[in-house]
């Protein structure tokens, strides 16, 4: 809804307020005849935008030089992606498949999986450790760079590969990218009236400074440092789920018996006692799957309580739903949503104004290292544990917070729920019929296991916490690279 006046907008979506106070102020450039035909006679706005326009000339007067990134002198071996295939999926057993949206997320996690049957060149569609990726259609411009949990995996057509000529040009592309300068020159080379693309070969019109080598190697080291940290945090992350699932006597979901009673009804079906049905009438609240799950929980661990049981956690927050007033970077505290909730450091970040939501902010919104965020709309049982860098940042109301009862418990919480077993016990809970919900009632109604080796639980914590210092570790490292990236963009003749 808007006003009669434009400086006020107003908008609901999904229950959600946000209020804009004025609007933005008017941003225009002029674009000569020889800067249109010079660019294959575009004329969409945003092939000439200002900040382009400004960052352009920050890098065309870099006292490095600069070079055209996919030219005889550019910094680009190779780069490409792969043309549209009909896709079989299938279930679990077979190739994992990743779509673009996968390569920010600090644990990368296949969004399905399809068949060797599927009439492509599935080997092409492969990525190799240390490969840039980059999102080229809808959201452009994301990159990464292929870790261990990438290295030969599938991806979709829509993702572009690249490799620089040097090992060292790769890590350098990479924290270009990662500026506003670079976001903002290869922004402008995007097309399409609904859906954004970016094809391999415009990449031959992205101009980037030509640092000395020295820096380079330097920006290079960071950042494969960077990525050496979350392989380890990773590892650790693995190591304390495979130790959990062993002390329970669990190996993967598809080897629980589900003992569906129709088995040989082409229908699958199954029944439950009317003492169980805790007023949910809703069939996927009972699910065999549940049922198999706490029979083994039941039998291997020590006990079976729940994550509001107060050993576990001292507090559940879910905020409540509030209109949103945005400031400036300079201005205000990071805010984000769960959709950003697995990336190292959150993309589209908004800041929220301390004046106007200072009360709730402080009861509700603020993040502290270790306590385990937990999806509740929409997307439901995407769960992380809050990294140090996180720290009085806040994250919107469609994600709950667990404040564990001690340190000792975060880890050991965080694994659980991060585990496929703990994952069907979280979205059994779910309701809604168009928009997916849970609730902080519903999450305190997880069951959780205690393990009979209380020595091992201890070690599984531990082995979270370390991992997730290591992920701050890695955030840290990549913000230097990025730091000695822009010291390079700003300076110019």
């Amino acid at each position: 809804m808007v006003s009669g006046n434009l400086a006020e907008k107003l908008f609901d979506e999904k229950g959600d307020k946000e209020l804009l106070h004025s609007p933005q102020a008017l941003k225009y450039t002029s674009v000569s005849i020889s800067d249109v035909f010079n660019n294959k006679m575009r004329l969409e706005a945003n092939a000439f935008n200002l900040q382009a326009d400004i960052s352009k000339k920050k890098v065309l007067s870099n006292r490095y030089g600069y070079t055209y990134l996919w030219s005889d002198n550019g910094l680009v071996k190779y780069a490409y992606h792969r043309p549209r295939f009909k896709r079989i999926y299938v279930d679990r057993k077979e190739i994992p498949f990743y779509q673009p949206t996968n390569i920010s997320e600090v644990y990368p996690r296949p969004v399905k999986h399809i068949s060797n049957k599927t009439e492509t060149d599935l080997e092409s569609l492969r990525v190799k450790k240390g490969m840039l990726l980059m999102t080229v259609s809808g959201t452009i411009g994301k990159v990464a760079i292929a870790g261990d949990k990438l290295d030969g995996q599938i991806f979709s057509h829509d993702l572009l590969r690249l490799e620089g000529k040097e090992p060292y040009d790769t890590s350098y592309i990479y924290s270009f990218f990662l500026t506003e300068t670079g976001q903002n020159i290869l922004q402008s080379n995007n097309y399409g009236a609904v859906i954004k693309h970016i094809e391999p070969e415009h990449l031959s019109n992205v101009i980037i400074p030509t640092a000395p080598e020295a820096l380079k190697k330097e920006i290079h080291e960071l950042i494969s440092k960077s990525y050496n940290e979350r392989d380890k945090s990773n590892h650790l992350v693995d190591e304390a789920e495979n130790l959990l699932l062993e002390e329970l006597g669990l190996s993967t979901i598809e080897n629980l018996d589900l003992g569906f009673p129709g088995k040989q009804s082409s229908i699958r079906n199954y029944s439950t006692k009317l003492s169980n049905l805790k007023y949910r009438l809703d069939s996927s609240y009972h699910l065999p799957i549940v049922n198999a799950i706490l029979d083994k929980l039941n039998k291997t661990a020590k006990e079976v309580t729940t994550i509001g049981d107060k050993r576990i956690s001292s507090e559940i927050i879910l905020p409540g739903r509030f209109k949103r007033v945005y400031v400036d970077k300079e201005n205000g505290i990071p805010f984000f949503g769960g959709k950003q909730l697995w990336e190292l450091n959150p993309s589209n970040i908004k800041y929220l104004s301390v004046d106007q939501h200072n009360n709730r902010i402080g009861k509700q919104l603020f993040l502290k290292e270790n306590m385990v965020a937990v999806t509740c709309s929409g997307t439901i049982g995407k769960v992380n544990i809050i990294p140090k860098h996180w720290e009085n940042w806040t994250l919107n109301q469609h994600v709950m917070r667990i404040v564990p009862n001690t340190e000792e418990m975060a880890g050991y919480v965080f694994s659980w729920l991060n585990s496929s077993f703990g994952y069907n016990l979280i979205v059994r809970h779910t309701y809604g019929s168009v928009v997916d919900e849970i609730d902080d009632r519903h999450l305190s109604q997880v069951e959780i296991p205690i393990l009979r080796d209380g020595a091992k639980q201890k070690k599984i914590n531990e082995l979270v916490l370390e991992a997730n210092e290591k992920r701050y570790n890695a955030y840290l490292l990549e913000q230097k690279a990025i730091g000695l990236m822009d010291v390079i963009l700003n300076s110019t003749i």
